[in-house]
Parts: C-alpha cells; structure tokens; sequence
C-alpha cells in the first residue's frame, strides 16, 4: 500500500513542477523614473505578452529599495529578477559579474531626463560653492546617480584626482526624506540632488533653488534609469524574458503618449499625496524622452571606470546591455 501511493506521488511530481506559475520579480527605487514598471504591472502587460508566447500564467509583483546598492544585492541573491535603477548602479553589476555565468546586463533603457542639485542657502550659487553646503542626501554612497553627479561636478571643478572632494559631504537618504529635511531646515541638511517629482516639489519652495543640473554636469542628455537583470535570469526563462521586453516595449509607448494614466499609477503605486497632473507634469517636458534608447551611458560608466569606481571599461554600450536592444541607436 505505501509502495504504491510512493509511487503515486512520484508520478504526480513532473506535473505538479510543470503546473507551478512562473513568477517576475521586479525592485525599483522612490523616485518617478520606472514608470514603465507600474504600467507594467496595473495592465498586466507581462502576461499579456507571456500568453502569447505559450505561457498561460504569470504571477507579478514587486517592490522598492533605496538606492541601488540594496537592489544589486536583491538580485545577486535572486530575491528579485528585473530591476530598474540608474545606469551608474547597474554599471558596478555589470562590472563585478562580467564574463560570469551570472553576468548582469541591461534589458533597456527606461528615460532620458535631468535632476538637479538644489539648494536652501543665497550663497549657494553655483558648483563652485558646492564646499559650504553641510550634508548632501544621496540614495547610495559613491555608485547612485546622484552621487555620481558630485563627483562630475568635483572633477569639473578641481580635476579627476579630486573627484571624491565632497564625498564626506554625502549621506544616505532617501529622495521623500531629503525633500522633508531640506524644506523643514532641521538638521544639517542644506543641499539636495533631488529627483523627479520631489525635485519639482521642492523648486515649488521660493527658498530653494538650482546650483546645476545633471545634463549639465554630464555634458549633455543622458540615460536617467534602466531595467537590467542577470545573464541566469533571461537564459532560464527565455520565452519569459522575451515576454518582458516586449512588455516594457509596449509600456514605453504607453507612458510617452499617455502620461496622465502612468502618473495615476505611480500615485497609487507609491501612496503618494501628490496631484496626478503634478506628477504627470514632473514626467513630462523637452527634456524628457520616456525611451528603450541608451543615451550617453558610454560616458557615464567610462566616468566610473576612470575615478575607480568599476573596474571593467566597456568598448561599447553593447557591452552591458543584452542583445535584444542591439537593434536601438544606443549610445
């Protein structure tokens, strides 16, 4: 009798493995810059697209870090699958991992858009005056984009070997409550590199104002966030990762010709009390390109590479996305 119902369950096993839903992970950060993510998810694009390859269901979640050295270790750990993250956080990945069977790479591009580094202080004029601010919130420590911007703006002013200048000068944060210590006046808080929409948020406040902007301190447009995940992830899921990119190419489009709807979601997703035509607003503009396209990511990580901070040059932005993106005039 044991014998058989043993025997029964060892029948049962390959159908009750080949009958467990697939899942998608994603992790993204506070700030506004994966709404494709949220579109994503409210419209069930992913199973949507994943249906039409053959796979009938797809469980979808997701959730938020600050900064992206928390993220990187989600998905090193495989605690989550896709992330979205600045470029710069997916570079020290890319970095690490290169060449390994669990290679980190970019699905693709998110949006082009700057942030700026604002201040509550008169005297606080340009980057040059960088030095008097007191503690300058920042996602992550040396790697977030934010902190990034610093040091461009240290190098522009004192050249590479002093590109860490004010890096003592940095904290971690997250954007919400930079927003909150940079307004309130408490603490030590009077500088900001802050992100959409908290950086609409504060220029709001007639007492802060913008030292420079991140198109400016880079030279022109860039890449502002990715989705990237790992070599392991799109080769054991291949119809799966295929389902993915073709639904962050649908809520691309979705969000670039309907930024009303992606705003709502964001509220939603983030619980924010913020109007969906403020934040629809904050998501829009000339500079701003919801867009799969890289743009000036090479200079970005070549920055990197040079400070020390990776230890990996790329040749080409192809170097650090996967090939489903090679078709784009990334750059």
């Amino acid at each position: 009798m044991i014998r058989c119902l043993l025997l029964g369950i060892a029948a049962l096993l390959p159908a009750l493995a080949q009958a467990e839903v697939p899942e998608v992970r994603f992790a993204r950060q506070f700030s506004m810059g994966y709404l494709q993510f949220n579109v994503i998810e409210h419209e069930k694009l992913i199973q949507k697209h994943a249906a039409a390859l053959g796979i009938p269901e797809v469980k979808v979640t997701g959730v938020r870090f600050n900064g992206p050295s928390m993220m990187n270790d989600a998905l090193l750990s495989d605690t989550v699958d896709i992330v979205g993250g600045s470029p710069n956080g997916m570079f020290v990945l890319w970095a690490k991992t290169a060449g390994t069977p669990r290679e980190v790479r970019a699905i693709s591009a998110l949006v082009t858009l700057p942030y700026v580094i604002t201040t509550t202080d008169p005297e606080i004029k340009t980057i040059a005056d960088l030095g008097k601010c007191k503690k300058i919130p920042v996602p992550s420590l040396k790697v977030s984009s934010p902190a990034i911007s610093i040091q461009m703006a240290a190098v522009k002013l004192y050249g590479l070997k002093e590109f860490a200048r004010f890096d003592p000068l940095t904290v971690v944060m997250s954007p919400a409550d930079a927003t909150v210590a940079l307004l309130s006046g408490a603490g030590e808080i009077n500088c900001s590199v802050a992100l959409p929409p908290f950086m609409q948020y504060q220029l709001k406040d007639p007492k802060v104002h913008t030292v420079a902007t991140s198109f400016e301190l880079s030279g022109g447009p860039t890449t502002y966030t990715v989705a990237y995940t790992s070599a392991k992830f799109r080769s054991s899921n291949p119809k799966l990762y295929q389902a993915v990119y073709e639904a962050m190419g649908e809520a691309t489009d979705r969000v670039a010709n309907d930024i009303q709807t992606a705003a709502r979601y964001w509220i939603e997703d983030s619980d924010s009390k913020l109007t969906v035509d403020f934040v629809a607003a904050a998501g829009s503009g000339k500079d701003v390109k919801w867009t799969m396209v890289p743009e000036a990511t090479m200079q970005q990580a070549q920055f990197m590479f040079d400070v020390g901070t990776i230890k990996v040059s790329p040749r080409s932005w192809t170097d650090y996305f996967f090939p489903e993106a090679y078709g784009l005039p990334g750059s």
